[in-house]
């Protein structure tokens, strides 16, 4: 095959991410692998080059600066629904891997991660019914944790607004969702077929 040809059929892939080392390290990775990359760290940012790279792939951070991942899932969806978009966290939560597959998602990690793994994900159609099941019950600050989730999930990741849902001082809201419990949800997938 022609090398020009192969560098246009190369999988186009969008990386929204406020962390700019580690987005440098994944994109080399990504390239290495044959991926054009395009780097966003902010959702205006990666708005302007969605709009005119019209990347299939996609790997958006939950959280980017004080913005929510899960606006910019929905927003890319909508742009282009067949983009195929894997969450990465370090902040997962169950709500939060709802949400994500919800809004369009077809895969929801934890960091860190390999990026053999990110990749698979992006390919991914089914679920993982292998996935082990957890044995035990939550500790009591994963279940705190779980609920700020879903509350801040429920007012479109606004903090302010979560916190007057919750009657607490938006800073004591930030300070608890800055403190990571122990992981439990390793990852979640989205059966999708096309």
């Amino acid at each position: 095959m022609n090398t020009s040809v192969e560098k246009l059929e190369q999988p186009k892939l969008l990386l929204v991410d406020d962390d700019e080392v580690f987005c440098q390290v994944l994109s080399r990775a990504l390239i290495k692998r044959e991926f054009q990359v395009e780097v966003a760290h902010s959702q205006g940012q990666a708005v302007r080059i969605a709009s005119t790279f019209h990347p299939g792939l996609a790997i958006v951070d939950l959280r980017i600066g004080i913005e929510s991942g899960l606006n910019m899932v929905r927003t890319l969806v909508d742009m282009q629904p067949d983009i195929r978009i894997v969450v990465l966290t370090g902040y997962a939560s169950i709500s939060t891997a709802v949400e994500s597959i919800k809004l369009g998602a077809i895969h929801y990690l934890t960091k860190p991660t390999e990026v053999d793994e990110i990749i698979q994900a992006l390919y991914r159609d089914q679920g993982n019914s292998n996935l082990p099941l957890v044995d035990r019950p939550m500790s009591p600050k994963r279940i705190e944790w779980e609920h700020l989730q879903k509350v801040l999930s429920d007012h479109d990741g606004n903090i302010s607004a979560a916190a007057r849902a919750m009657g607490m001082h938006r800073r004591s809201l930030q300070r608890k969702l800055n403190k990571k419990p122990t992981r439990h949800v390793a990852s979640c997938s989205r059966n999708r077929t096309e």
